[in-house]
């Protein structure tokens, strides 16, 4: 199947690369070229593999799949106002792509780990929607010893939060020490890990979460993406 093709200002433009009106002036100054040589104008109509920025490939088109060690202190918002967000770590370009690239969940500030971005809303409400039950693992530490119930009450899917009418779903504790633990869940609650550990009584002075589905974060560092296959989410 041969890749569709747009008018080249919209594709730039899509893209974040720079505005529809820029196009002809980087035209001019040869940024934008035809990776064959080929003569271009705002409204020639090509694919993205057609074109090169500053002699480099163009980034890839909607369906872009980000993986990111996301470091704690950073914000899962487009609101700058929130504090330093996690698009911050990303190219500029990409911070203004159509569609917009937005986290697939979200880490609270002062949580650290895997963490994916997309612009595929589709792929976006498939991997956040309750139903897909996407495994996710934790690596917590507490503030108190565990008492040995927690495993079984997490286990049981009985265990309701504060201010929820519904139990979440259950949960696979494994303990490392008294204070150290992974817990795989398959919801997105707010704030789901700390409050099941409130819920019984011990509070979450660190969280990291080391998997999602079946990904994980390997040698990424933290503040450190890489570009995915969306397949290799199925």
């Amino acid at each position: 199947m041969k890749p569709s093709k747009v008018r080249l200002d919209k594709l730039l433009g899509s893209l974040g690369y720079c505005a529809r009106k820029e196009v002809p002036a980087l035209l001019r100054e040869g940024i934008v070229t035809h990776v064959q040589g080929l003569s271009l104008k705002s409204d020639t109509k090509v694919s993205q593999d057609e074109i090169l920025f500053e002699g480099e490939p163009l980034d890839p088109p909607q369906g872009m799949v980000i993986l990111m060690h996301k470091p704690a202190g950073l914000v899962c918002s487009h609101d700058d106002g929130e504090g330093k967000l996690v698009y911050d770590l990303l190219p500029e370009r990409w911070r203004l792509r159509d569609p917009k690239i937005s986290t697939v969940g979200r880490l609270d500030k002062e949580t650290s780990g895997l963490l994916l971005l997309t612009d595929d809303g589709a792929l976006l409400h498939r991997l956040t929607s309750p139903k897909h039950k996407v495994p996710k693992v934790y690596e917590a530490t507490l503030d108190r010893p565990l008492k040995g119930d927690e495993g079984g009450i997490f286990a049981s899917g009985t265990l309701i939060l504060n201010g929820e009418k519904s139990p979440c779903l259950p949960a696979k504790l494994e303990i490392i020490d008294d204070t150290h633990v992974t817990l795989e869940i398959t919801e997105g609650r707010y704030h789901q890990v700390r409050r099941m550990f409130a819920a019984v009584g011990n509070h979450v002075t660190a969280l990291h979460r080391s998997s999602f589905g079946n990904l994980t974060l390997g040698d990424l560092a933290p503040g450190e993406y890489r570009l995915i296959d969306a397949e290799s989410l199925t």
